[in-house]
């Protein structure tokens, strides 16, 4: 599924610059509060969700080629994390959601 498509369905804080890229896709989702177990599990092109905020996020969200972080529970996004995901074309989006309901709605999308 297209990232543009689901960040207009989601409707959710984006708290990165988006450039609109109509080739980005997302195959599937990883839910995952452990930074170990991302790298361990999550699949090229996964949608992570996460409580985590710190920058250590988007270093993982590279390593794995992860092209979008979602934050739930209204976590706290530190002012250094958006401004790495900025530098390495990571899209970072915040919800007010719960995990399980975030997870909810990206299996209704199809995902």
């Amino acid at each position: 599924m297209k990232i543009n498509e689901i960040i207009n369905k989601l409707n959710y804080e984006l708290l990165t610059n988006f450039q609109i890229n109509e080739n980005l896709e997302a195959n599937g989702v990883y839910i995952s509060d452990l930074l170990s177990d991302v790298i361990g599990n999550a699949q090229k092109g996964n949608i992570w969700v996460t409580l985590q905020g710190h920058i250590n996020i988007v270093a993982v969200a590279v390593l794995k080629e992860l092209p979008l972080i979602i934050i739930s529970k209204n976590g706290t996004v530190e002012e250094n994390t958006i401004q790495k995901a900025n530098e390495e074309d990571i899209i970072l989006l915040k919800s007010q959601d719960l995990t399980y309901q975030i997870a909810c709605k990206l299996y209704k999308l199809g995902l």
